[in-house]
Parts: structure tokens; sequence; C-alpha cells
């Protein structure tokens, strides 16, 4: 047995762009993305990601690891960078298009980005990040600018754009062959902030692994059709990126999940699949005829906060079929999912949505996940249903680590584990059910909000003396940050409008508190610590002082967008992200 050597013909390095290829010579002539009034074939697709990945190593001199960032919303070039990028050798970086040019600057210079690719929308967003990375006497990554495909703009940010890079690579041009499996094939940051941002960095192995076990797990089959709900910044769209060329899919794109554009597209396209935040079920009911049924089922991959049981109801009469999932940015997304057994069809609708509520079990490519006491000794906690402990995780999909982190990887790794910091009960069928997360984390509409970034803001306002932030419940976005705060003068008092107004000045717009609440004093422990247990007591009674619902936005007019084609600064519709920690 062991005079067998690995050989060419036997051992392949495992990585997700090889679905590419094989998408090319099988699925050729089937549609591949479609984008308004665009559409390629799987073949096209093919020879636009070599030209991309020529340009990057002919043109603009890309190397092994070397990362390319990019600044953009579900377009065909955003799903193309997941192929074109990693076969020049380079890592590819997708920045989240909610934050503000302070944290996009602090990516950008923690990663080292060499090329950055910016969407013409967001052109005025790259441009304060890259002034304040000069500014600090940073590197300054190239730019190229990636014009809309449907209906180009014009708009640049310097002289190089996406499209003229397309064509000017050559498709027949030898691209270096991947040769070990562990190189890095994306980074992915959890936190985009200037504080301290985390850089996750994926595996072309882990990355490969996730997704054919996603695509078992969700029963995906072939020749699916894809709305693009998920951003695909978000862990490189739960590697459904990467999915549907495996499966011969066709993804729609769309720029903004406006109930009448997504309602249109699966009525257009025959959407079989989409991904999202429960949150999102709540835009699409109040944005369409709820009475209405979809004309076939539309399957739902969804995480974070659990779907109430009403709101399930009403999303899978009109034609919606829910999974439930949990995961994390570490664990190259979903890492449990909620497998559905046939024995449960028959159950009353309260108690499918309670099954359907927890966060399941691993994921194939898993080795273990486990439900572990908080002590040294790291012991399994009884299958209850009601003993507490940290949820922990094993396996191949777990990132390689964080970036020039080593702090953070001491912590994240233990005795064989990798630590996700929530809270859970594993039930006596094996199935995990989060009961808490971690304390400093916030998931506003699926995006992770730090309590103690927002603490650190407040504690800048110079009326605020102490401050503590916990989550709130919003009808939209499911939770939202909700501030206590101690005035430094207390005759003075602290103004509840000013506060927002100071945060809004120094952090992205989704973590500015929505409900600021004065207080003499904050309740604190024998060992000094707030008692964060009392304020999400009181939080939960609270309504938020800003809270515009989706459809309400409707009415206050049309969005914005800056002269030249800068970024839209009000959206009537949020992008939203999804699952739990993600």
């Amino acid at each position: 047995m062991d005079q067998l050597p690995k050989l060419a013909a036997n051992h392949v390095p495992l990585s997700p762009v090889g679905f590419l290829p094989r998408a090319n010579a099988v699925y050729g002539a089937r549609t591949s993305v479609v984008y308004g009034r665009v559409r390629f074939t799987w073949s096209q697709t093919h020879e636009r990601c070599r030209r991309l990945a020529s340009s990057l190593l002919r043109t603009l001199g890309v190397r092994r690891n070397d990362v390319v960032s990019v600044l953009a919303p579900n377009v065909p070039a955003l799903y193309e960078m997941h192929f074109a990028v990693p076969m020049a050798g380079a890592v590819l970086n997708t920045v989240n298009t909610r934050l503000d040019a302070a944290a996009v600057a602090a990516i950008l210079r923690h990663s080292e980005a060499k090329l950055f690719f910016v969407d013409y929308d967001y052109v005025r967003l790259a441009s304060d990040a890259l002034q304040l990375l000069a500014a600090a006497g940073a590197p300054v990554p190239l730019v190229a600018v990636i014009d809309d495909l449907d209906r180009p703009t014009g708009v640049r940010l310097g002289e190089l754009e996406y499209e003229a890079l397309v064509a000017h690579g050559d498709p027949t041009v030898d691209l270096p062959q991947l040769q070990d499996e562990w190189d890095a094939v994306t980074l992915n940051y959890t936190s985009g902030t200037t504080s301290a941002p985390k850089g996750v960095v994926y595996s072309h192995r882990g990355a490969y692994l996730s997704t054919t076990s996603l695509l078992l797990s969700w029963e995906v089959g072939t020749e699916p059709v894809y709305l693009w709900t998920l951003p695909m910044f978000h862990c490189n769209g739960w590697t459904f990126t990467w999915g549907m060329a495996a499966r011969g899919g066709v993804n729609v794109c769309i720029r903004e999940n406006r109930p009448a554009e997504v309602y249109r597209a699966i009525a257009r396209y025959g959407v079989t699949h989409m991904c999202c935040a429960p949150v999102v079920f709540n835009i699409l009911l109040e944005g369409g005829d709820s009475t209405a049924r979809l004309a076939k089922p539309v399957h739902v991959l969804t995480g974070g906060a659990p779907p109430p049981a009403a709101l399930l109801e009403r999303v899978e009469k009109i034609g919606f079929h829910v999974t439930h999932a949990y995961g994390l940015t570490e664990a190259t997304g979903p890492a449990l999912a909620c497998e559905w057994r046939a024995q449960w069809d028959n159950l009353p609708i309260s108690e499918r949505a309670r099954l359907k509520a927890r966060q399941g079990v691993s994921v194939l490519s898993l080795a273990d996940a486990d439900v572990v006491t908080d002590d040294d000794a790291m012991a399994r906690v009884p299958r209850d249903g009601k003993t507490m402990g940290e949820i922990v995780l094993r396996g191949s999909s777990i990132m390689k680590g964080y970036l020039n982190n080593a702090e953070a990887n001491e912590k994240a790794f233990r005795g064989g584990w990798f630590m996700t910091g929530d809270v859970g009960v594993v039930h006596p069928d094996g199935y995990i059910e989060i009961k808490d997360r971690s304390k400093d984390v916030i998931i506003s509409g699926g995006e992770n909000i730090c309590s103690k970034e927002v603490e650190e803001a407040l504690f800048r306002h110079p009326a605020v003396a102490d401050a503590a932030v916990v989550a709130m419940p919003h009808a939209h976005w499911g939770e939202t940050p909700c501030a206590f705060v101690v005035a430094r003068d207390k005759a003075a008092g602290v103004c509840e409008d000013d506060v927002m107004a100071f945060c809004r000045k120094h952090m992205s717009r989704f973590m500015v508190p929505k409900k600021v609440v004065v207080w003499d004093v904050l309740p604190r422990n024998a060992l000094g610590k707030v008692e964060k247990v009392k304020l999400r007591e009181a939080a939960r009674k609270l309504v938020p002082t800003v809270a515009v619902a989706p459809s309400a936005q409707k009415t206050k007019g049309k969005a914005t967008k800056t002269v030249g084609g800068g970024r839209r600064d009000e959206h009537p519709v949020e992008q939203v992200m999804a699952m739990s920690r993600l």
C-alpha cells in the first residue's frame, strides 16, 4: 500500500476555480450570468475570466499572493473576479459596500492591496478612502473602475477600466498552475472598522470542500437559477459564486434588493434558489402581494436570528421553501444547516417553524461540530437541549487563520477546535441550537456590529462619561444597537439627537445606535463589569428612535446619486446580509 506514490494523474490540488473550466466543457452553451440586458454563456464567462487573468499578470504585474480588492455590488465583474483573480495566482478581497471611507481604507492598508477595482456607483467612497491612505503615508493601490455593463456611464477614477482589461487580455496565455491547495484563494474581513480589522484567509482546499458540501447539504441539482440577493462580498456569497459553476447554473445579478426587482427576476428567469437574511422576507412581504403565490417554489437558505413562526408561515404560503443555517466568516460561510426530515412534514406549522429555527447539524466539510463547557476541560455538554456551552468547529473548511494577527489566532484555535464565541445547546437528536451570541456582537440585517467599537466612539463624545451598547429588537433589521450613556455633566445632560449625529460622523451608518438612553449610572457587578443582561432586558422594552421601514422609505423620495456617478448615499432598501456571525 505504501508503494503507491502521488502522481499527476491521481493527485490534483483541490480548488473551486476548477469548476469554471469544467463548466466551459460541460455546460458551455448554457447561460451563466444575467444582468439587465446582458447575458453570457459559460463559455463566454470562461473566456472573459481568462482574459482578465491575463491582463492582471501581463499588464498590471500581479503575482502570487498579491491581494486584489474590489468594492462592488452583485454585478458580473464581481462574479468573474472570483475565478479570474485566483487564476492569476492572486488573492481576492471583496470589500463590504456598506462601510465608510475610514473602514475601507483600513482594509486596503491592512491587506496591502496591490489593485483596487471600484464599481462606478462607489467612486466617491473609494476616492475618500484612497485620500485617507495617502494622507497617512500608506501605499495606494492601482485603481480600476467597473463601469455599468448594461448601461455604461463613463465614470472613471484613474485610467484603468474593467471591460478594457478584459478586452485586451489574451485568453490563450498560459496561466500559473496551483501547486499547493493550502494556498490562499480569498481574504474576507470580519470587521472593516479602523480599530482592528481581522482578515480571514481561505485556502483553495477549504473553499472547494465548503462549496461541494453546501451544494449537497442544500440539495442543489444541475441547472439551478440562482438570484443574487446575498452579497457576493459576504464570505464569497457563501461559496455559491463557485457553486453555480459547479452545477452549471444561471447567476441572476441585481444591484439592490428592491422587492419589485426581486419578484420580477423570479418571474422572468424562473429563479429556483436564493440566499438571504430573514429581514428580506419582511421586505418581500411588504413589497409584494402577500396573497399571491409564486409560480413554482423558490428554495431559500437563510440565517441569522431564527425567523418567527408567523413569518415562516407567511413566506412558505407564498412559495418560498426555507432552510435555516448558521455560520461565520471563519468557517467559510455556513457551518451548520437544519437538514429537514420527512417525518416533520406532517407537524403543525408552529412546530415545523420551531424545528427550522434550530441551526442544525454540521455541513459535510466539517469533521466535527459540538458544544463544550467554557472551562479548561472543554467537555462536551449533555445532549439535553438545556445545558449551554460554546459552539466549536473542526474541519477543512475552517479558515487558514487571521492575516497578520497571531494574538487573534491563538484565541481562535484551542484544543484542536475553532472557538466560535457563540453559546448553544445540543438537542437529543443531535441538532445544535444557538441560545446566545458572543456578547460583543450585534447582528443588524445580517451585518455584524461589535458593541465595543460603538462604545469606543461614544466615549469620545465630550458629554458622555460612561457608555454601553447592546442589541434591541427592530421590526425589520432583527436587532439594532441601543446605547445606554451616562452624562459627564448631570445638570446639562446628554442630547440623544446630538449623540446619534456624532456617531454618524464616526462610524458606518449601519453601526449607529437607533436609540440612546440616558441613565444616572450603569449597572455593574462586583468586578466592575457592566451587567449587560440588565441592559438587554431594558432594551427589549424600547422602540428605536429612528425606525424607517424599507417600504416606508419609498415615500421619502428617490435615491440620491452624486454627480458623475458617485455612490448612492440613500438607498430605499439597504442591501442586507445574512447569517449569524457572517
